[in-house]
């Protein structure tokens, strides 16, 4: 397929692109055979009721084992390298899960960062402070509910360098993404960057859902309970603006998995932005292509 102009080919082999898949007759038939029977509304609220309980028995099942560290974000935002190492950094993890973002960073060195690491799940933030590599000098781990301004209990307003949202935002009501937006915009100093990833629409995991897993358009419900949304890069550029951001970078990202071993090779779609806290009131879109 060629590229078009703005789009390009990471040095990993990933795409990075600005327009939506093209689907196949088969991948429409899924998509609409997943509306034959939709989650009924008083379903749909006791999910959102039990969005964290859902997520603290997923880690109790699942402890540290579930997700791999993530040793591509200092490849991808090299936000989180172009700084003077003696220069001290505040980073963010909205949404930490076990750490697998922040101790790979804490691995490469990143002396020079304190870690704020919070997540909705009390079950995820006990195995953050587990980690051998959690240092309360250098690292504060607490839950916080996102829809909320609870986060505020633990950190200042306008004190953070860096922000990350990794594979979050999918898993919350479309109706909070709002408020989200605003908790990370009002956590970053001006100047702050938020770095963001998340699933992009027509995923392969998506296009997989059976009827009775749909809770709206393009959200849904897993089988153990918790939920996902899959994106359009418009979908991002609204929201972040809206919250007063800068647009530096929003994108699809194009990749495939592949395992030789176990005979795995499925194409992923997914979104990725860096959106930031402008010096001055107004916001200024910039993308990058």
């Amino acid at each position: 397929m060629e590229m078009d102009k703005g789009e390009h080919v990471g040095n990993n082999g990933d795409r990075f692109v600005h327009r939506l898949k093209e689907l196949t007759d088969e991948e429409k038939k899924r998509l609409e055979s997943q509306n034959m029977r939709i989650i009924p509304k008083l379903k749909a609220a006791k999910l959102e009721k039990d969005a964290k309980r859902h997520w603290d028995i997923f880690y109790k099942r699942n402890e540290t084992k579930f997700f791999r560290d993530r040793h591509w974000t200092t490849r991808e935002f090299q936000e989180l390298i172009n700084f003077d190492p003696d220069e001290r950094i505040v980073y963010l993890e909205l949404g930490c899960g076990v750490g697998n973002m922040v101790f790979p960073l804490i691995e490469e060195g990143f002396s020079n960062f304190y870690f704020y690491a919070c997540d909705f799940s009390p079950r995820a933030v006990e195995f953050v402070k587990r980690n051998k590599l959690y240092d309360e000098n250098r690292m504060k781990a607490f839950c916080a509910d996102l829809t909320t301004d609870d986060l505020f209990e633990n950190v200042t307003e306008n004190s953070v360098d860096i922000a990350s949202l990794i594979f979050v935002l999918s898993s919350i009501d479309p109706t909070h993404w709002s408020h989200v937006a605003t908790v990370a915009y009002k956590a970053l100093k001006p100047g702050g960057m938020l770095l963001f990833r998340d699933y992009g629409r027509y995923d392969m995991a998506q296009l997989r859902f059976k009827a009775g897993h749909k809770i709206s358009e393009n959200f849904y419900m897993r089988q153990d309970g918790t939920r996902s949304y899959y994106f359009t890069e418009e979908e991002l550029l609204k929201l972040f603006m809206e919250a007063g951001f800068e647009i530096i970078m929003n994108t699809y990202v194009q990749r495939r998995t592949v395992n030789f071993k176990e005979g795995i090779d499925v194409p992923r779609i997914f979104v990725q932005g860096k959106y930031r806290k402008p010096l001055e009131g107004k916001s200024v879109t910039t993308c990058e292509r």
